[in-house]
């Protein structure tokens, strides 16, 4: 493996390109798309989740985790929320495929209305060998496209109209992340070899406006209070607060923060936090809270069990959930890290060798945590409150990935 390469400079007119209607190059229909029925009004929001499995994708009820349907797909495929409360992005050979699960809300004179429909492929495909990170950020949707290097960037609310591409840019194609500001700036990574190294800041009009290229292994992104962001590195972070990148060194030489998860209900961002450079899988016994405020900080907590990239969550209030292979969902306080909870939920179990296997996943919705549980073959959903167990359901399908949307 390539460890090191010279950094491709493109012009701002190479890198970016405004599109302000490019749904003819930007997205495809295929003849895939089926009925949805009927709209059924609903008194409240109607919650559902997406289970990925060998084959398709199982649409639950997030209420009674009732199964509504389950649509085909070939080979292995990840969900992604599209942030729009109603769509998920399946990442498929084709590209981004576009998922309505079939509940949403319309704003109606101060109020809203909310409906849901049978799930359906709507036969919307962003195409692009191998799709990589969708991610919603200030109204703003952006999908990167590994393969090509080809951005795209949505208008949130669009999603699912023609017109729903607003921006997009092509870098070297390598394994990274863009992320769309309101204000029309991008933060796109930017690639050493096959890997992602550093992180440009490019403004609406396609300039740079900042750029660092010492985040070594670019991977995992996260929001936390007041819109700023995060990337881990191989050896820290790089933070960004408006148009300013600040890389956070870790205290040792290697130190991997390549899983993420923020909370606009706190500064204190999340990570996993890995120290073996060559291990094939690492167990880890400890976890990282990068503090966004100032000038930045990474804390480090040592834990007596381990953990998966599946296993990171945040709660309503900010608070920092891990679900351990303890069998145990962990609540730590969202700024201090120190322990309030414990829950035993499932059976003690191991991360599997190959991430592409079935392990268990954490998905929070609000004082909502669901917990996949591969080895018993069912889904639960945990009161974050007390730990009591709400709801539990059988799964037809080994359940490989966890996502949803909140209707």
């Amino acid at each position: 493996m390539r460890t090191t390469t010279t950094l491709l400079t493109l012009s701002a007119a190479a890198l970016l390109a405004l599109t302000g209607c490019t749904a003819a190059t930007d997205q495809k229909s295929t003849d895939t798309t089926t009925s949805a029925g009927a709209p059924v009004e609903q008194r409240a929001a109607q919650p559902r989740l997406a289970l990925t499995h060998d084959g398709g994708v199982t649409v639950l009820d997030g209420l009674d985790l009732s199964p509504i349907a389950d649509l085909d797909y070939d080979g292995f495929i990840r969900a992604t929320p599209a942030g729009d409360g109603r769509h998920v992005f399946v990442s498929t050979a084709a590209g981004f495929e576009l998922l309505d699960m079939g509940t949403w809300r319309e704003p109606h004179d101060g109020h809203a209305h909310y409906y849901t429909s049978a799930p359906r492929k709507t036969g919307i495909v962003y195409d692009g060998a191998k799709p990589g990170h969708v991610i919603a950020h200030e109204g703003r949707t952006a999908l990167f496209t590994d393969g090509t290097g080809r951005v795209r960037v949505l208008d949130t609310e669009a999603i699912g109209a023609p017109d729903a591409v607003i921006t997009e840019l092509t870098v070297p194609p390598h394994h990274g992340v863009a992320v769309a500001r309101a204000d029309g700036s991008i933060l796109v990574s930017q690639p050493i070899g096959e890997k992602a190294g550093g992180l440009r800041i490019l403004g609406a009009d396609g300039t740079v406006i900042a750029e660092n290229t010492d985040c070594p292994g670019l991977h995992g992104q996260a929001a936390g209070a007041g819109g700023v962001l995060t990337f881990g590195c191989t050896d820290g972070a790089l933070m960004v607060d408006g148009d300013r990148i600040t890389k956070i060194s870790a205290d040792i030489p290697y130190a991997r923060l390549g899983n993420q998860a923020g909370s606009p209900a706190s500064p204190v961002v999340l990570a996993d936090y890995k120290t073996e450079k060559d291990a094939d899988l690492e167990r880890p016994d400890r976890f990282a809270l990068i503090d966004t405020a100032g000038a930045g900080s990474i804390t480090v907590h040592h834990i007596d069990f381990s953990y998966s990239f599946k296993s990171l969550g945040r709660g309503a209030d900010g608070e920092v959930v891990l679900l351990g292979t303890d069998g145990r969902l962990h609540v730590y306080d969202r700024l201090t890290g120190a322990e309030k909870a414990s829950y035993r939920v499932i059976e003690p179990w191991t991360e599997p060798a190959q991430w592409q296997s079935p392990s268990p996943d954490l998905l929070i919705s609000g004082s909502t945590a669901y917990v996949t549980d591969p080895a018993a073959g069912k889904i639960l959903a945990v009161s974050l409150h007390d730990g009591s167990t709400l709801r539990t359901a059988a799964l037809e399908h080994s359940p490989l990935e966890l996502t949803g949307v909140s209707g």
